[in-house]
Parts: structure tokens; C-alpha cells; sequence
């Protein structure tokens, strides 16, 4: 992973150090370096930019005066001779905030945040979009018949039955019979919208009617919870329980 950078300082020499100290970490990537802060806006608005090294006093228009009119601004570092800005730049949610002179362990450290806090969030937005595009997949999903492919929506299952080597998908309106292992099976029908009662049966446990003792009623269809899955059957219903 490689983070894009840009450094903002009116000073040469902080922008020499920052340049010196980027190429000797491999992560990162400096795009650019700006003597003053009104000639990188445009850039920034770009997109192209995932962490600013930040001067807070700049002339014409400061460190803070530049993040304040940024509407989604990247990660920021603030890089400042000055101590007395750091409870605003913890107000602005900037990521560091290094005293210069600044030593390359202190650099290194800083930036490590960054990389990071970038890797958690691309962690959790891959977890979130595989969640939704495992959502979307769940709506419906194909089996094969003898002849043709079926195409199954969940919301309309009722409990599928195991027959041998085959499964019965039962719907209000279909039976459909199908060559398909369980843990195909489990792939699409698993909870919180589904559970396995037996080896040998899924159910629907919002099409549940009544359970009695260890025998549920689905229509006019009498389906036993085994032992094995019993526990686990039995603690997704006491979630949903009233009373």
C-alpha cells in the first residue's frame, strides 16, 4: 500500500527534510511540496492526496486557516515550531502533530499512524462491502433440476428437506428438487434468516407456526430439531423472544 503525499511549509528547509525523510520510507509517496498553502488547494481538491505534512504559520493563509476550508480533508500532520496549536489540531482531528526540529524516529512514528489507520479502514470497508455484495447474493440464488435452472428467491422458502442425495426446496407454491451438498446449502440459507434443525432439514424461522417440545410446525409440515442442533436452534429463538 502506498500513501499519497503532499508537504505545505514556507520554510526550504522543513520541505528538504520532509522530501529527505519520504524517500526513505518505502509507504511513502510525495507528489508534491508547496512553499505556501493558497497554491496547493487545487491540488488537494484533486483527490489525489492522502496525507498533508502540514506548516501551521504560513503568511496569507495559515496550516489551520487551509484545513478549516477543506470540506473532506485527507490526513493530516502538523509540522510546527510552535506547541501552542495542539489542542486545536486535536479539534481538527489531525492525525500527528511533530515539533520540529523533527528526528526521523519521531517521523517514522507519525506516519506509521497514518499507514495504520488507512489499513484499518480499508479493512473495514472490504468487510462491509463483502457483507452487502453476501447480502445481495442471498436474495435468491440457482439450483439444478433435471432439466433446467431454478432460480429460488429466499424470502419465498419455507424449510428445504434432505432425500438421499438430493434436497427438496419447498416454497408456498414449489417443490423443487435439487443435487446439492449442505454446505452449499449453508452458504445461502444461514442465519439470522434461516437455521439447520437436523442433519436432514433448513427451515425458515420467520415461517415457524409453533414449536412444541422438539417438532416444529411449518403448514402442515412436522420438522424434529436433533440433538446436534439443538442448542444453537433453540438460542436463536430465545433472541426472539417477547416473553
Amino acid at each position: 500500500m502506498k500513501i499519497d503525499c503532499i508537504a505545505i511549509d514556507d520554510e526550504p528547509l522543513a520541505l528538504d527534510i520532509i522530501r529527505d525523510y519520504c524517500s526513505k520510507v518505502s509507504f511513502l509517496n510525495l507528489l508534491k511540496t508547496f512553499d505556501n498553502a493558497v497554491d496547493s488547494i487545487e491540488f488537494i481538491r484533486s483527490g489525489k492526496v492522502n496525507l498533508i505534512f502540514l506548516d501551521i504559520q504560513m503568511e496569507e493563509l495559515s496550516g489551520i486557516q487551509l484545513l478549516n476550508s477543506l470540506q473532506n480533508p485527507p490526513f493530516v500532520i502538523f509540522t510546527t515550531a510552535y506547541e501552542n496549536y495542539a489542542i486545536q489540531g486535536f479539534e481538527l482531528d489531525v492525525i500527528d502533530y511533530m515539533l520540529k526540529p523533527i528526528s526521523f524516529a519521531r517521523f517514522l512514528k507519525g506516519v506509521n499512524k497514518v499507514y495504520e489507520r488507512i489499513q484499518m479502514e480499508n479493512n473495514v470497508r472490504e468487510k462491509t462491502e463483502a457483507h452487502y455484495t453476501k447480502s445481495a447474493m442471498q436474495l435468491y440464488f440457482f439450483v439444478k433440476t433435471e432439466t433446467r435452472m431454478e432460480r429460488i428467491e429466499c424470502p419465498d422458502v419455507l424449510y428445504v428437506e434432505g432425500m438421499g442425495d438430493y434436497w427438496r426446496i419447498v416454497t408456498k407454491t414449489r417443490r423443487i428438487m435439487t443435487l446439492m451438498n449442505s454446505k452449499k446449502l449453508e452458504e445461502v440459507l444461514h442465519e439470522p434468516l434461516f437455521c439447520r434443525v437436523h442433519k436432514s432439514f433448513f427451515v425458515a424461522l420467520d415461517k415457524i407456526e409453533s414449536i412444541e417440545r422438539n417438532r416444529i410446525k411449518i403448514l402442515d409440515k412436522y420438522i424434529p430439531v436433533s440433538e446436534t442442533f439443538r442448542k444453537n436452534f433453540f438460542d436463536l429463538i430465545e433472541k426472539n423472544k417477547l416473553a
